[in-house]
């Protein structure tokens, strides 16, 4: 039996893994979250940026703790400008470096550096939790769009650490003759108790009309079809399939 992981597809390289934490003043993340994302991303006082905070309880404390969203449309804007190329980058969606996460921790009251998730800017990171590795606490999923399509990566958190462990696409090939869509269940594990993840086919339902794609939201027409599961490969912290 031969074994992959799901990032062995090198779909997208979007995260930027924290090498360190940075310690911030004691207080609610709410009154402090706009100094450390603007500190360290180097955000200047006149431009206008998006900020999102999500609580859930994210690692193996008692404390609740929280993923904050930064979206910075119109830096990339600005930078599309300045480079004559507004145009063109609007095409591709001012695709870049634009949408990051911060993990606050609730116990310590630190956060982490700048996570990266490169995507397009005209859409803001799309949080939600669910319990995967552990029923005593959440792990976080992303999604976020890439031309014609969405992607989601999944998180989990070691500690004080955001490592990502699973990525896959929601679809590919909106607005296109030709389109993919998936949709994710959660399985008992076949090697531990943290839960498999399994793909399940589904249905992109085109649009019927002339459509935004960056903004459109399809239907995704769900089936009871299996595409692959995975599970959870302790020594290698990844999540595996078998390779037949």
């Amino acid at each position: 039996m031969s074994l992959f992981s799901c990032t062995d597809e090198k779909e997208l390289e979007t995260s930027i893994e924290p090498k360190n934490l940075q310690k911030a003043a004691s207080g609610p993340v709410e009154s402090r979250a706009n100094a450390h994302v603007e500190s360290s991303l180097g955000i200047p006082v006149n431009e206008n940026y998006s900020l999102k905070i999500f609580k859930e309880h994210l690692n193996g404390d008692d404390k609740i703790d929280a993923i904050v969203t930064v979206n910075r449309l119109e830096h990339a804007m600005s930078k599309a400008a300045a480079s004559n190329k507004t145009a063109k980058n609007a095409e591709m969606g001012f695709m870049g470096q634009y949408n990051y996460f911060f993990f606050f921790d609730g116990k310590s009251g630190q956060f982490s550096i700048p996570m990266l998730i490169a995507s397009s800017a005209l859409v803001e990171l799309s949080v939600s939790f669910d319990n995967i590795t552990s029923d005593a606490y959440k792990d976080v999923m992303f999604d976020y769009r890439v031309l014609d399509g969405s992607f989601k990566d999944f998180y989990t958190v070691n500690g004080m650490t955001p490592s990502r462990i699973f990525q896959w696409k929601n679809f590919v090939g909106l607005n296109t003759k030709e389109s993919e869509a998936y949709y994710f269940k959660f399985d008992q594990g076949t090697m531990g108790t943290r839960k498999d993840i399994l793909v399940m086919k589904a249905e992109l339902i085109q649009p019927k009309e002339e459509i935004d794609i960056y903004k459109y939201d399809p239907e995704i027409k769900k089936s009871e079809d299996l595409l692959i599961r995975f599970f959870y490969h302790p020594s290698t912290g990844k999540y595996m399939t078998k390779n037949n």
